[in-house]
């Protein structure tokens, strides 16, 4: 009996898996280098001189333009006189190494200068030194609510071979949305208690304000007039797996849906950064907050976008096909059947789970489940985050 070779496809899959796997080993290797040697000499090197009074830093290492999570804050600050901002903006990942260590050595010195610096994302360069106490370093966390499991609670974030030091380092302050996060967030980050405190999240100030939500509203149709006269369907799923190696699962289902109710629904489809820079395509260019005024209905999986959409009290269900093995690759900090809303993992009973939910009312339901979450997110966040910031 002859043996059957594995199809093509198959054989290039395995190919490119176990060649992103060793890129992406060589990336942390890298990244230890960096965290356990260059960066602590530079700061070391840069830290000798006074701090400068009123100089803040904005920084960030996944986008190309300020992150929407500390836009707030820098418009805040950047009103008073009293400060000075600076941002340090890049995407790690499209730069070369030589390019890089530019970037960084340029960093590290006006990091050794600064009063303040404001990030919201994993940002290494300033986990890695002993930072001086004159500086405070503000983690304007970019997720609210607690859904799937993040940092130490998973090697998806955080592999295990990871052994530069911790990643969460020198953070004075990280801002939660609600009472409920401290404890989770202290833990997974392997935070000092009381450097994670319960102010809200600084973007969701923006959710509350009319003007902005109607200026959003009126870009989206002048953008997007198809969708006048049908309710708006925002499909904004997650990515499986870690940021170097992200996959999507629900797509061809989705499709589907979309196909078979065009006549009465407007779908957009916002994917994540770390899927679009794999060549993924959202088919919508307004990022996700600005559609939350529009959508009738939020479809996600596992992402906290869910609980910036829940301010809006409307309507959201999950769709989440990989359920099983992604509670057993990755978890939850809370019973993923304790939302109120539907849960679909069969994409053949996704329209009609859509449809029904457009007929329920779980207004009451959702906004209890926004106090647990998001009970801090009540459009003064950003002034109670700063007056805790000029308190440190």
């Amino acid at each position: 009996m002859k043996t059957r070779m594995p199809p093509v496809f198959k054989i290039v899959e395995r190919f490119i898996l176990k060649h992103m796997k060793i890129v992406f080993y060589i990336k942390q290797v890298l990244k230890m280098a960096m965290q356990q040697v260059y960066l602590p000499m530079l700061y070391k090197r840069y830290a000798g001189k006074p701090v400068e009074k009123g100089l803040v830093i904005f920084a960030d290492a996944h986008h190309e333009d300020l992150p929407f999570s500390m836009r707030k804050m820098y418009e805040t600050l950047q009103g008073d006189p009293e400060y000075k901002n600076e941002t340090w903006v890049t995407d790690f990942g499209k730069m070369g190494y030589g390019s890089l260590l530019k970037w960084l050595k340029q960093f590290m010195k006006r990091y050794a200068a600064a009063e303040y610096v404001f990030i919201c994302d994993n940002f290494l360069p300033v986990s890695a030194c002993t930072k001086r106490p004159e500086t405070k370093v503000v983690q304007l966390w970019h997720s609210g609510g607690l859904l799937k499991k993040s940092g130490y609670d998973t090697t998806e974030d955080i592999p295990k071979m990871y052994k530069g030091g911790s990643v969460y380092k020198n953070y004075d302050l990280l801002t939660v949305s609600a009472l409920c996060c401290v404890p989770v967030f202290t833990k997974t980050m392997r935070l000092a208690p009381g450097v994670v405190q319960a102010t809200g999240i600084s973007r969701s100030d923006c959710y509350y304000d009319e003007a902005w939500n109607q200026a959003n509203r009126e870009e989206f149709y002048r953008k997007y007039p198809d969708a006048k006269g049908k309710k708006v369907i925002l499909w904004a799923p997650t990515f499986r797996g870690n940021a170097a190696m992200p996959t999507l699962c629900g797509m061809e289902e989705i499709q589907r849906a979309m196909k078979e109710t065009s006549d009465r629904y407007y779908w957009v489809i916002k994917l994540h950064p770390h899927l679009e820079e794999k060549g993924m395509k959202s088919n919508c260019d307004l990022p996700s907050e600005k559609i939350f005024a529009v959508a009738d209905l939020l479809i996600t999986d596992y992402s906290s976008v869910l609980f910036d959409y829940m301010v809006y009290e409307k309507p959201f269900l999950f769709f989440a096909p990989d359920f099983d093995s992604f509670d057993h690759a990755r978890g939850f900090y809370v019973p993923y059947d304790s939302f109120p809303c539907q849960i679909v993992s069969d994409g053949t009973k996704l329209v009609a789970a859509i449809d029904r939910e457009f007929t329920q009312n779980r207004t009451d339901e959702i906004r209890e489940c926004l106090k647990y979450h998001m009970q801090m997110c009540d459009g003064q966040a950003t002034e109670r985050i700063l007056e805790v910031v000029k308190n440190l």
